[in-house]
C-alpha cells in the first residue's frame, strides 16, 4: 500500500506548520517530505519528483511566486500555496505564476485534503488521457467530440462559450484568473476586457447551471477569477 502513496513535498519555513500538516496528512496515507527553504525545496523537487507540493510563499531565502515560476520551466507537478498573504493581488500573482490553488493561513485541514483530491486527480486524468471526457454531477463533455450535455440533455454552445468551458475544464477544480482566461480565449491583447468574460460566464450559467443566480459549477473567485467545480 505504501508504494501507492502520493508523494508530497512541503516547502514550508514554519515549523509548526510543517508539524500541522504531518500530523493533518500522514492519516491519509501520503508520503510526506519537507524542505525549509527554496533552495532546498528546488532540490528535492528536482530529485523526488513528487506528485504535489504544498508551497508557503514567504520563505527566508526567496520568494514562493518565484519557486512556482522556477518549477514551472520543466514540470506540471500540482502546486497548492499556503500563505499569510490574503489580498487578492497576491493570489492573482500565485496563480499566474503557474500555481494550481492558493488557501489562505489559517486553514483546516479538511480543506485542504479536498483541495489536494482535485488536484491529484486532475493531473493524473490529464497524463492519461489525451482526450478525457470530463463530469462534473449533470454535466459531461466529450471533448473529443466536443459535445456538451446536462442530466443527459444536449446544449449548444458558441464556439467562444465552448472555448471558455473547455479552458475552465484543462483547469478543472483549480482557480483560473481573470487574466489567464481573457489570454488563454480571446489571446494575447485581451487582458483586461474581463467584461468579456461577465457576459460569456453568464451565457455558460444560464446554460449549464439549474439555478443560474446561485451557480454551484461555475464558481466566482471574487477579484481573481473562476473556478469549475469538481465534485467529488
Amino acid at each position: 500500500m505504501s508504494d501507492n502513496r502520493p508523494s508530497i513535498l512541503i516547502i514550508e519555513d514554519e515549523l509548526p506548520i510543517r508539524r500541522f500538516l504531518r500530523a493533518g496528512l500522514s492519516a491519509e496515507l501520503y508520503h510526506l517530505s519537507e524542505a525549509a527553504t527554496a533552495q532546498d525545496g528546488l532540490i528535492q523537487a528536482a530529485a523526488a519528483r513528487p506528485d504535489l507540493i504544498i508551497l508557503d510563499l514567504g520563505l527566508p531565502d526567496g520568494d514562493g511566486i518565484d519557486v512556482t515560476k522556477q518549477l514551472r520551466e520543466w514540470t506540471s507537478v500540482p502546486i497548492i500555496v499556503l500563505s499569510a498573504r490574503g489580498q487578492e493581488q497576491d493570489k492573482v500573482e500565485a496563480l499566474d505564476a503557474g500555481a494550481d490553488d492558493y488557501i489562505t493561513k489559517p486553514f483546516g485541514v479538511a480543506e485542504l485534503h479536498a483541495r489536494m483530491r482535485v488536484a491529484l486527480r486532475h493531473a493524473a486524468q490529464y497524463s492519461t488521457e489525451p482526450n478525457p471526457i470530463f463530469t462534473s454531477g449533470d454535466l459531461r463533455v466529450d471533448l473529443a467530440r466536443r459535445s456538451v450535455t446536462v442530466a443527459e440533455r444536449e446544449v449548444h454552445l458558441t464556439p467562444l462559450e465552448y472555448r471558455l468551458l473547455a479552458i475552465l475544464i484543462k483547469y478543472a477544480g483549480k482557480v483560473v484568473t481573470h487574466r489567464q482566461l481573457l489570454r488563454e480565449v480571446w489571446g494575447q491583447g485581451y487582458e483586461g476586457e474581463n467584461h468579456y468574460l461577465r457576459v460569456y460566464t453568464g451565457q455558460l450559467r444560464q446554460k449549464l447551471e439549474a439555478d443560474p443566480t446561485r451557480p454551484k459549477l461555475l464558481q466566482t473567485e471574487t477579484g481573481v477569477g473562476y473556478r469549475l467545480r469538481v465534485e467529488e
